[in-house]
């Protein structure tokens, strides 16, 4: 089988749809997996800066402390190299993709890579597709980059016209990306579940509070997150705890000023089980924009899994679940919603036990075969 360069997030923390397959296409495959190359440039900010520092030192910014350590099986070599977050005018690219190369080659040439296979998960390799004596280029789309919020839109939407081009192969999550692309050389490929860990009974999280019930959820406090929406609900709602579990990506004055709101911070993937499994409403409150219409939330799929009931604002890829979800389309619906809990609609897990990330894989790897 052919190995696999990977340009993805950087490894570690919260898994990404790409690091679910990769890591069990790895069981057959070697993988170099190269940390986060950028997908905006740096803003004059503490946080941007440290980044920009990290990157030209060739370090990851990725909480190590909660990465899961590789299994025996996964031949995963991690890669952080030197570079120029999304390069936008021509010699910025031109210097950003021999900067890449030349720290990637060696590497390549060192793993003895077998007849190696480009995937990335970000447009901004888009430059390399070529350079690093690939077999052929997989484009893994899991974003509707012209609508993610901190992206540099226009600059990424160059590079991904010409990774477009370039693509052998195009993977997407949903109906509104696989509409984006050529159709012969798009595939689907909708999101999976580690279904034995979040459906196993895992003990209860000794920093969940107490003494009330609880609304929950994970993943970044982010612009997609309706936040005025959340911030109704817990005022109003002073007999539930609301806790989120995740990085705050930007401040949430509205939320950090309520007693009844918990801002956790992230927590190991592995760990998560032990939150969502205890909480008495899991919740998915969205905005509705371009970015969540083309998404499909890797925790929609986690949380059925769970079996505690959820609560969600309407989007696209919530659609094959609405016998098993609650929709709230406003604050009053959500707080309705609360105060009747024997008009819950309730998750079956067992209809995800066969959408497993390692069926996902399998059939990744029987495409990349093809190629």
């Amino acid at each position: 089988m052919r190995d696999l360069i990977v340009f993805g997030e950087d490894f570690g923390g919260l898994p990404s749809s790409t690091q679910h397959i990769v890591r069990y296409l790895s069981h057959s495959r070697k993988v170099l997996w190269v940390n986060s190359i950028g997908l905006r440039r740096p803003k004059l900010c503490k946080k941007d800066l440290l980044r920009v520092v990290n990157k030209l030192s060739g370090r990851s910014a990725a909480n190590y402390s909660n990465k899961e350590s590789l299994s025996q099986e996964e031949q995963i070599t991690v890669a952080n190299i030197r570079t120029f977050p999304a390069p936008k005018y021509t010699w910025e690219r031109q210097l950003a993709k021999t900067v890449m190369s030349h720290q990637l080659r060696p590497l390549i040439d060192s793993l003895e890579l077998n007849d190696p296979i480009l995937w990335t998960s970000l447009p901004t390799a888009a430059d390399l597709c070529g350079e690093l004596s690939e077999s052929k280029v997989v484009y893994y789309c899991g974003d509707d980059f012209g609508a993610l919020a901190g992206v540099d839109h226009d600059t990424v939407l160059q590079h991904e016209e010409k990774l477009t081009e370039k693509s052998d192969l195009i993977l997407v999550a949903s109906d509104k990306m696989q509409d984006k692309f050529p159709k012969l050389k798009t595939q689907m490929v909708r999101h999976g579940v580690d279904y034995r860990l979040f459906s196993t009974p895992a003990d209860i999280a000794t920093d969940l509070p107490q003494g009330k019930p609880i609304v929950g959820f994970y993943g970044s406090l982010s612009e997609w997150l309706d936040i005025d929406l959340i911030a109704s609900v817990a005022q109003r709602m002073q007999n539930w705890n609301f806790v989120f579990i995740g990085p705050q990506e930007k401040p949430v004055p509205e939320l950090e000023s309520l007693h009844n709101v918990h801002l956790l911070g992230p927590r190991p993937h592995h760990l998560l089980p032990r939150y969502s499994q205890h909480w008495d409403m899991s919740w998915l409150p969205f905005k509705d924009n371009a970015q969540i219409r083309a998404c499909s939330p890797l925790k929609l799929m986690e949380y059925i899994a769970a079996g505690t009931p959820i609560a969600a604002t309407p989007f696209n890829a919530a659609n094959p679940y609405l016998n098993q979800i609650n929709l709230v389309n406003s604050s009053e619906d959500m707080i309705q919603l609360l105060n009747h809990p024997s008009e819950w609609n309730h998750p079956q897990p067992v209809t995800v036990a066969d959408e497993s990330w390692q069926q996902r894989a399998q059939f990744v790897s029987w495409l990349l075969e093809l190629l």
